[in-house]
């Protein structure tokens, strides 16, 4: 039994990370994998069985798996930002969830034919519209202007309000039906409402109770610097998991509103680090997922596959165009946004984890009340996840490129620091016509670059947040330029999912063979090498300080690349190729661009052959200003 214990929950653990890794290589919906892996483990080979490996602690343990996803999704829920997002998120979060609520509840009683109960919990569950999904669409897509700010928003706000909803929503309807199931008799409805409504009023008086006390015992630690640093995340997940048990103990099934009330509460703390927890936002979640589905997936009945059929497919029809185009269509009423923005906005409702995860727990609640109709839950909640994932994501691309709010190839930059010569070179590009970004943690370069007229921002790029903070719809390309190895190669890893790995580049900082025994650690998630094999961060600084300039110029049949070769050999780098469609090439050591006639070529001359060059076609640059020195 011990054997078969270890090797059970290694399972789940390999199982899920290997189903996650999977779906980031070949870009499929995590959820997805993350079933089939658990559906092949348990009911298909036998191989996993939930309830054996568990026993009684499976639905306690799994309660607070999806407590702590609750959690973390509660983190992302800040008042400041509901008030900053505008009146179409505010709409889309109050009016839009309670149509969304209301239509997919009618859908589920009269298409999939559950029974009210069901129907109304099922229209609850897929309210619910999360970041874990939204938010990686938004970056693939990449919206110009606000439209990708309120579908961040609308997930963002909705997942935590959603998921307090659905809770209640189920809460009540146990409680509706408790006198029933425990034999008790009822003298009329009135007294069954009485019931439902003292037990939600004890539940929500737990939950926020513990939630507020929580919430102060961490502020009070973290605050007072009375917890490490290297301890914060493991202290918080600690007052998590307390947090849920107490709640359990007091009041049972309180557990999750808490869960998901503490992680609100946190995260409108006037206290910088306590939102944020990065590391369990992360890591954690990981783990988290593969142990929720996998087990899910492998406790799922092969018989409950007859709930996919075609009614299922007409319920998921309903969703994507009927249900989605009239909520969004309610919400802007007494707005300003445009066709094109309510159009994409209609098209945009993918449902996520929490919707998923509250699924598969409300099944075991809801077997002893409604054994038969309980178990076609997960299975259409499940389809109904992996479907709008799937047929959003793609077509949520080609439909805003289609509407003009995504640019179909962006050429613009995006720069990693913002030292004296890196703004010279983002003014270069700007110039020519590319939109530039420049963003340091160095107030002083960030306020030079502004002041040269260079679209700049004070950031950390190791934060998780950062790319959420950032309008990069027009950047096709990451150049990461600062003097730490270090931080080169931990940004590159950071924005691996918004940019494509062939337009991540990045700076050496010292000579190639100085950087393989420092930075060995780090070869494997650099981004592809600027320039040249010789070319450096300090390289680069000296010629600049030595007077070194940029010159750009179009060639010709009178003058090619190889005239320009000739001319200059080794004293020059070539650094950008701007071609007549107005792609933008970037020289590395593992892609050698070949300009032709017609294109403008951008390099780096020594001060030495400044002048000798305009005389062959290499016309300089204007000399940039103070500023952009400074």
């Amino acid at each position: 039994m011990t054997e078969y214990f270890l090797l059970g929950l290694a399972a789940i653990v390999v199982l899920g990370v290997m189903a996650q890794w999977l779906s980031w290589r070949f870009k499929i919906p995590s959820i997805l994998l993350l079933l089939i892996f658990g559906f092949l483990a348990g009911p298909v080979t036998g191989l996993l069985d939930p309830e054996r490996l568990l026993g009684n602690l499976l639905y306690p343990f799994l309660s607070l798996t999806v407590g702590l996803i609750l959690f973390e999704s509660g983190l992302h829920f800040r008042l400041q930002d509901i008030r900053e997002s505008g009146k179409v998120v505010q709409h889309l979060i109050t009016i839009g969830l309670a149509a969304t609520w209301a239509m997919v509840g009618v859908a589920a009683y009269y298409i999939l034919g559950l029974d009210l109960n069901m129907a109304i919990l099922i229209g609850a569950l897929l309210s619910v519209t999360g970041p874990s999904v939204v938010v990686p669409l938004l970056r693939h897509v990449r919206p110009q202007g606000r439209v990708g700010a309120i579908g961040k928003g609308e997930g963002i706000f909705n997942d935590p309000i959603g998921a307090i909803i659905a809770v209640l929503v189920l809460k009540t309807i146990v409680f509706l039906n408790e006198p029933i199931i425990g034999g008790l008799e009822v003298s009329s409805m009135s007294e069954a409402f009485v019931h439902a409504g003292l037990g939600l009023l004890l539940i929500l008086f737990v939950s926020i109770g513990v939630s507020v006390t929580c919430t102060g015992l961490l502020y009070v630690l973290l605050h007072k610097r009375l917890v490490p640093d290297y301890l914060k995340n493991a202290v918080a997940i600690t007052v998590v998991v307390g947090a849920f048990s107490v709640s359990e103990v007091l009041r049972e099934e309180s557990g999750l509103l808490t869960a998901v009330l503490l992680g609100m509460a946190i995260a409108n703390l006037q206290y910088g680090s306590v939102p944020r927890l990065s590391q369990f936002k992360a890591d954690v979640r990981v783990l988290l997922l593969a142990v929720v589905f996998i087990l899910f997936g492998a406790r799922l009945d092969i018989t409950e596959l007859g709930f996919i059929n075609q009614n299922t497919l007409l319920f998921l029809a309903a969703l994507l165009f009927i249900v989605r185009p009239v909520a969004v269509l309610l919400s802007a009423i007494g707005t300003r946004i445009t066709w094109r923005e309510l159009l994409f906005l209609s098209w945009m409702a993918p449902r996520g984890i929490v919707a998923a995860a509250l699924a598969a727990v409300f099944s075991f609640q809801l077997e002893a009340i409604f054994p038969e109709a309980s178990s076609g839950i997960v299975p259409v909640v499940f389809m109904v996840v992996i479907g709008t994932v799937a047929i959003y994501g793609l077509t949520a691309t080609p439909l805003a490129r289609l509407l003009k709010l995504a640019h179909p190839n962006p050429q613009g930059a995006l720069f990693i620091g913002a030292q004296s010569w890196v703004r010279r070179l983002a003014k270069v590009l700007q110039e020519q016509g590319f939109k530039v970004l420049l963003i340091d943690s160095d107030p002083r370069n960030v306020a030079h670059a502004q002041q040269a007229g260079l679209d700049a921002r004070m950031a950390h790029v190791l934060s998780k947040d950062v790319i959420d903070e950032l309008e990069l719809s027009e950047m096709g390309r990451m150049l990461v330029m600062t003097p730490n190895e270090e931080i080169n190669a931990l940004a590159t890893l950071n924005f691996h999912e918004y940019f494509d790995s062939a337009e991540v580049y990045q700076l050496p900082v010292r000579p190639r063979d100085d950087l393989r025994q420092a930075t060995e650690h780090t070869e494997h998630i650099r981004g592809r090498q600027l320039f040249g094999d010789h070319v450096t961060f300090a390289s680069l600084n000296t010629r600049f300080i030595s007077g070194a300039a940029i010159k750009t110029g179009m060639l010709s049949e009178a003058f090619t690349y190889d005239d320009f070769i000739m001319r200059y050999g080794k004293n020059a780098i070539p650094l950008f190729v701007m071609r007549p469609s107005g792609v933008l090439a970037v020289f590395t050591t593992d892609n050698e661009v070949k300009p032709q006639p017609g294109d403008t070529l951008i390099a780096l001359i020594n001060r030495a052959d400044r002048v000798a060059g305009e005389s062959d076609g290499m016309m300089a640059l204007t000399e940039p200003s103070p500023t952009v020195d400074a």
